[in-house]
């Protein structure tokens, strides 16, 4: 434990910032949010030890502790509003709701292919029915990776 202290009382920067980049590798690996805070928390700590304000272990651990609950509150409150409701950003079929697309071929008996979104999906025409090709069509649903569309009027 006497290694520990003396290694702490002679580089409290690296020991912070080895602290800020294992809670961000970790964080990185897990990708909860959560831990984010808490490293950028002990890099601001990491920084502060540079200062010729002497904190010693105690105040750092107070600011460290601070710091973190601060920016945790903050932070999740900002995260929480970017990501808002929308579909998965990864869900491509998802996000191709109410989108339009154009047929690909002819749509036949409701069954066919759309051009939507920059790819090609396997589509049903809502209702049935048959569409020509390069007919404007809307996503009004997404099955998996099988979209429901309808002409756009």
């Amino acid at each position: 434990m006497e290694a520990v202290a003396d290694l702490y009382a002679a580089q409290p920067f690296w020991i912070w910032l080895t602290l800020g980049a294992v809670l961000l590798a970790i964080e990185a690996a897990l990708g909860t949010e959560w831990l984010l805070w808490p490293a950028a928390s002990a890099g601001v700590v990491a920084l502060v030890t540079l200062t010729p304000a002497p904190l010693g272990l105690g105040g750092e651990v107070a600011l460290f502790a601070a710091l973190t609950l601060v920016a945790t509150f903050v932070g999740r409150r900002f995260v929480t509003r970017v990501q808002g409701d929308g579909p998965d950003v990864n869900d491509q079929a998802a996000r191709l709701l109410g989108q339009a697309g154009e047929t690909a071929g002819p749509i036949v008996a409701g069954d066919g292919r759309v051009f939507a979104g920059g790819a090609e999906w396997p589509a049903e025409l809502e209702g049935g029915g048959d569409l020509p090709q390069g007919v404007r069509v809307v996503v009004t649903a997404v099955s998996g990776s099988r979209l429901t569309v309808r002409p756009v009027r």
